[in-house]
């Protein structure tokens, strides 16, 4: 038993053993394996608090994505809106543009309507002032004397019937 004593791995051994008997009195296993289970309760709520996160960036990306959408298809549809209201303008200004040019065809048509009439009226007024500057020359030469005076009363009178 002596050669056991005087072996050193013995002692070292034994104070192994004691050692651990001593951490296992004060219970170091169970405070490191709370502590193993706090570490990897605390890395299972990071991960449970990284997957929940990552669940609300996937929704508010599916809402941004729907919202950019509904905002595209609503521009497509004030375009749309616009193009047609432009067509529209468009005709409703080519009829007012071809009424307006009817009108004023009209009115020009008028306008050479009355400048005609009034230049044939002038025609005939000074037709009719030359026919009796002249019929008066004529007559002023051949009719003389009582026979002219009766003459000219007799066509002055004669004259309200003949002239419209």
């Amino acid at each position: 038993m002596q050669a056991i004593i005087d072996n050193p791995e013995v002692w070292v051994l034994v104070s192994f053993l004691i050692f651990c008997g001593i951490l296992v009195y004060l219970g170091v296993p169970g405070m490191m394996a709370k502590g193993l289970d706090d570490r990897a309760d605390r890395i299972r709520s990071e991960l449970d608090e990284a997957r929940r996160l990552r669940e609300e960036a996937q929704a508010l990306l599916t809402e941004y994505q729907k919202k950019a959408r509904e905002a595209e298809e609503e521009a497509k549809g004030i375009i749309d809106q616009a193009r047609r209201e432009a067509e529209a303008l468009e005709k409703e200004t080519e009829v007012k543009l071809k009424e307006s040019l009817e009108r004023r065809t009209k009115l020009a048509e008028d306008k050479i309507s009355r400048a005609e009439a009034q230049a044939v009226s002038e025609v005939k007024s000074s037709a009719i002032d030359a026919a009796i500057s002249a019929a008066e020359k004529v007559v002023s030469k051949k009719v003389t004397g009582d026979k002219g005076n009766d003459l000219i009363d007799q066509s002055i009178k004669s004259l309200g019937t003949r002239l419209n």
